[in-house]
């Protein structure tokens, strides 16, 4: 078994990295917070992200197929309802994938 000393340096060595390595974007991007483009990149990436996340939930959209289709639709239908109620990104998601599990987990039971 090592000795305490050596336990005890091995903690504290790990933790000071954890805590570097946690602390050091922060003191990185704080120059960069006033910049004109992460002010403009800050109001136009989360439609952005959106989108790519549309088109990969969508991506087996068979509109032939009822059962593949129900659960993406509705999904949609909440999240984007939900969006343009409360404008909660978290809660609109939260919500779709709700629906998504619970419609797909439906229909396979079936």
């Amino acid at each position: 078994m090592p000795e305490p000393t050596y336990l005890a340096g091995a903690v504290a060595a790990a933790a000071a990295v954890t805590w570097t390595l946690r602390a050091l974007p922060f003191a990185v991007l704080r120059p960069l917070r006033d910049s004109p483009a992460v002010r403009h990149l800050s109001s136009r990436l989360p439609a952005g992200v959106m989108v790519i996340l549309l088109a990969y939930c969508l991506r087996g959209f068979l509109p032939a197929d009822p059962h593949r289709t129900l659960a993406p639709l509705l999904a949609l239908a909440v999240t984007v309802a939900l969006h343009l109620w409360r404008r909660n990104v978290l809660l609109s998601v939260a919500a779709g994938t709700t629906v998504h599990v619970a419609v797909a987990s439906a229909l396979l039971a079936h």
